[in-house]
């Protein structure tokens, strides 16, 4: 079958390893895909400027990036402002996540995200987990307005834990994607990476059967049963890699390489 490709790449645990560099033979890789006229997008729970970086790192000027696990979709284009243009935004209203998990986990980290600008947030994060300009203020100002995005950090906390808080208060108008560790990200019901990346699909006209995905977490998941060809990295948990169509080495093999070659074999 001929025509573009649509590919989906994960950054974290996929591209870059988990100390934040890019595993070697990405970058050419990727350019390698992109000069055949592939589309290669970035589809990440990172920030808009958090992964506008990465994609500069990656020689990707031009193109699109899934942001926030689907809320924030952007034209990467090095002749607008900042380099990118946001194409598309969907919003929620926290407020009752946000209270609700708040008398659950009162010494939690809450953060509301802010497209292009950064976070606002009850009290600092560690150093390097949020981008952008951070603003502390109160639970209710968080609550305040809709967002792209609200983000959970409990270090007292298991995944677990909060996997059996979700199933516990059945929130509804809210979709979540819980971390590696005492992390959550909660969005706009039904938005996932898949959601935005296949009203991506539309609008490139790339056909279903030409798409692919890699990734490694649980706000993988979706994106990996979406794609015609879903690809697990190696270290993933097994959940993930259960509903992937195959699994490749993990990131300390760069496992994302031989599946990128492989498309333009």
């Amino acid at each position: 079958m001929t025509g573009a490709l649509l590919v989906a790449l994960d950054i974290d645990g996929t591209l870059l390893t988990h100390t934040g560099v890019l595993t070697d033979g990405v970058q050419p890789a990727v350019e390698a895909l992109r000069d055949a006229g592939h589309h290669v997008v970035l589809s990440t729970g990172r920030s808009v400027h958090a992964t506008v970086p990465v994609a500069q790192e990656l020689g990707i000027d031009r193109g699109w990036a899934v942001c926030s696990n689907g809320s924030v979709t952007v034209r990467l284009d090095p002749d607008v402002a900042d380099g990118y243009e946001v194409t598309d935004v969907v919003t929620f209203d926290p407020g009752p996540a946000l209270r609700l998990m708040h008398a659950e986990f009162p010494d939690a980290y809450f953060a509301v995200e802010e497209v292009g600008v950064g976070f606002r947030m009850n009290k600092p994060f560690p150093e390097g987990e949020l981008g952008g300009r951070h603003e502390i203020v109160g639970i209710d100002d968080l609550a305040g307005a809709h967002v792209t995005r609200l983000v959970v950090r409990s270090p007292g906390h298991t995944s677990e834990e909060f996997h059996d808080l979700v199933a516990r208060t059945g929130l509804a108008d809210v979709t979540y994607a819980i971390g590696w560790t005492a992390w959550m990200d909660v969005a706009p019901e039904g938005v996932t990476k898949a959601s935005a990346l296949e009203r991506l699909r539309g609008e490139l006209g790339v056909a279903s059967a030409r798409t692919v995905a890699i990734g490694d977490g649980s706000n993988d998941v979706d994106m990996l049963r979406w794609a015609a060809r879903g690809v697990a990295m190696g270290h993933a948990p097994e959940h993930v890699r259960a509903v992937a169509d195959e699994v490749t080495g993990p990131i300390e093999e760069a496992g994302a390489v031989p599946v990128l070659r492989s498309l333009l074999a």
